[in-house]
C-alpha cells in the first residue's frame, strides 16, 4: 500500500508487504477484524477493567506466563495490594515472595513494579502529578521496568493513547496475512499502517487475539472462523511459515531456578549462613565444590545487585538475608 503524500520519484521498497492498494480495502480489513473480535474473545478480568495500574499489574505478569495461569495470580495480586498507593506502602520482601509463591518469573519483575508504584505515588515522572499515571508510552517508559511494550500496552488498554502493537504473535500475523518481511522496522510499519487513528486500545486487542486464537504457530484459520482469509497471503498460497518464536531456556537446574530457592528459602529462615543455604537451594552443594560456596556467593552478588538480598560479613562467615 502506498503511502499518503508518496511522489513519483520515491523509490519503493523491494519487499514491499502485500497490504491492500485500495483505502477501502484496507478499512475492510480492519472492520472484519473488530468485528471478530467483538463478536467473540477470551475473556480476561484485565479487558474489564481501564485502570492502569490493574493493567501494569497484569502486563508485568504475563510476560513470562501463559494467560490462564496469570488470572488467579492477578486477583491475589490485587486483593493483597489493590491500589498502587498499596503496593507502593509495601514492603518489598512481600511482593517479592507472592512473585516467588506463584511461580511467575523473574523476581526483579516485582521488585520494579513496587519501585514503579513509588514512583506514580511520589509524582517522578515529570509533568504527571502524584499519584496518577503517565498517559503516553514516552512517559510510561519513565517507569522503572516498564520497557517499550508495557508501555504501549498500558497507554492502549488503559488510556487508548497507544501506538499499534507489535509482538511475536502480531510478527506471525502480519507476515503471514501481508507477507511482510522478517524485519523490525518492516512489522512497525505495517502494524502502523493498519491500525485505526485513536482506536489502539480495541486494535491492539483483536490483533493480538487473532495471533493468540487464530493464527498460532499451528494456524486454525477455518475452526477460528479467521476475519482475514479472504486477503491473507498464507491463506492464498498454503505457506504457513512465520518468523522463529525464541523459546526459553531450560527452567530446571536454571541460574533463574536457583535465584527462585534462595528468595524463597530466606523467606523462611529470616538470614542464613553460606552453608546452611547453600544445601537448601542445591541438594549437590558441597563447600568447595562446583556449587559450593564461590559459586552461592556469585549468586547472591546478584540477587544483591538487584536490591533483593543483603549480604552481611560476619566472624569470618558470610550471612544473606531478604533486603526489607
Amino acid at each position: 500500500m502506498t503511502e499518503a503524500g508518496a511522489t513519483p520519484d520515491e523509490p519503493e521498497e523491494d519487499d514491499a508487504p502485500a497490504l491492500p492498494d485500495d483505502p477501502a480495502a484496507v478499512e475492510a480489513v480492519r472492520e472484519a477484524l473488530v468485528d471478530w473480535y467483538e463478536a467473540d474473545h477470551r475473556s480476561f478480568p484485565w479487558r474489564e477493567t481501564e485502570d492502569p495500574y490493574e493493567i501494569l499489574v497484569s502486563e508485568v505478569m504475563s510476560q513470562q506466563t501463559q494467560l490462564d495461569r496469570v488470572v488467579e495470580a492477578w486477583h491475589d495480586f490485587l486483593d493483597e495490594w489493590p491500589t498502587v498507593a498499596d503496593l507502593a506502602a509495601a514492603d518489598r520482601a512481600d511482593v517479592v515472595g507472592f512473585w516467588t509463591s506463584h511461580s511467575l518469573g523473574y523476581n526483579n519483575r516485582a521488585k520494579y513494579l513496587h519501585e514503579a508504584a513509588g514512583q506514580v505515588v511520589d509524582g517522578a515522572v515529570e509533568g504527571v502529578e502524584a499519584g496518577a499515571f503517565p498517559r503516553t508510552p514516552e512517559g510510561l517508559q519513565e517507569l522503572m521496568g516498564v520497557g517499550p511494550y508495557t508501555a504501549n500496552a498500558v497507554a492502549s488498554f488503559a488510556f487508548n493513547e497507544g501506538d499499534a502493537v507489535v509482538d511475536t504473535n502480531v510478527k506471525r500475523v502480519l507476515h503471514r496475512a501481508f507477507d511482510t518481511p522478517d524485519d523490525d522496522a518492516a512489522f512497525e510499519r505495517v502494524a502502523a499502517a493498519l491500525m485505526p487513528a485513536g482506536e489502539s486500545r480495541v486494535w491492539n486487542n483483536a490483533i493480538m487475539e487473532l495471533g493468540g486464537v487464530a493464527c498460532g504457530k499451528a494456524p486454525r484459520c477455518d475452526e477460528a472462523g479467521c476475519p482475514w482469509r479472504e486477503w491473507c497471503h498464507a491463506y492464498a498460497t498454503n505457506d504457513f511459515t512465520a518468523p522463529d518464536v525464541p523459546t526459553q531456556p531450560e527452567f530446571e537446574g536454571s541460574r533463574r531456578q536457583m535465584r527462585g530457592r534462595v528468595v524463597r528459602t530466606l523467606q523462611e529462615a529470616d538470614e542464613l549462613a553460606l552453608d546452611r543455604l547453600g544445601p537448601k537451594v542445591r541438594v549437590d552443594y558441597t563447600p568447595d565444590g562446583e556449587y559450593g560456596r564461590a559459586w552461592l556467593r556469585d549468586l547472591l552478588s546478584d540477587l544483591a545487585d538487584d536490591g533483593l538480598v543483603e549480604l552481611e560479613d560476619r566472624e569470618g562467615d558470610t550471612v544473606a538475608r531478604l533486603r526489607r
